[in-house]
């Protein structure tokens, strides 16, 4: 199935637009990571992700890194030895060679299966989705908001994290409530089962670990990724 890649060049815009000008000394909305992590990170994940684009491009079987520690120094390594100027560099360049990869890819290619970071096995057309969701959600940690988001992306977030929770059997997942527009993600109405309520985009900045819980009867939750 050939993907839109309408959000993804849209965030990649977004991302950038909050990397331009910006204090990558700062700490960032993540823990433990200033903007020069965040930036770094995104330009990594690019990487990982071309690599899954030329595994189905080609069949040649490219993990998206050699193992979680690998992920976590080529982070560390990066944001540490690369100055401002030149990590922005990077996070656009590897942003257009991904593009690139992906342009490359047409017909039964998007439904190669390749093996995402936790392991899963996805059609290649959803690196499109994971590509997305990374660009958005790190644009917001270098100083956006979620309400920047269009609204059908934060909808299609919130399903993304509430399916990642039914996938790992988290309990209690709550019953997300948005309160300005019809129920997205979470649960059908279950007795027994936490109800929280807020926008669209404060559930997604709380489900995402981006922000506070907009209930205050709102269960503990666990992490996102």
């Amino acid at each position: 199935m050939l993907p839109d890649l309408g959000w993804m060049d849209a965030g990649t815009a977004y991302f950038e637009a909050r990397v331009r000008g910006a204090d990558l000394e700062r700490p960032s909305r993540l823990p433990g990571w200033t903007g020069r992590h965040v930036v770094a990170h995104v330009a990594a994940n690019a990487r990982a992700l071309g690599r899954l684009a030329h595994w189905a491009r080609t069949g040649e079987e490219r993990p998206m890194y050699a193992s979680a520690e690998a992920r976590d120094a080529e982070i560390e390594d990066l944001a540490a030895r690369l100055d401002g100027a030149t990590l922005e560099s990077l996070a656009r360049e590897t942003s257009e060679e991904l593009r690139k990869a992906l342009g490359e890819l047409s017909g039964a290619r998007w439904d190669a299966l390749v093996r995402t970071a936790q392991g899963r096995l996805v059609p290649a057309s959803e690196v499109v989705w994971l590509r997305t969701r990374e660009v958005w959600v790190h644009g917001v940690d270098l100083g956006g908001r979620f309400e920047d988001l269009p609204g059908e992306l934060v909808d299609a977030l919130i399903a993304d994290v509430t399916t990642l929770w039914a996938r790992r059997g988290q309990e209690p997942a709550p019953v997300l409530r948005p309160t300005d527009r019809s129920p997205v993600g979470g649960r059908p109405e279950v007795d027994g089962l936490p109800e929280v309520r807020g926008t669209a985009a404060e559930l997604a900045a709380w489900i995402t670990g981006r922000g506070p819980a907009p209930d205050p009867a709102a269960p503990a939750i666990g992490r996102w990724l």
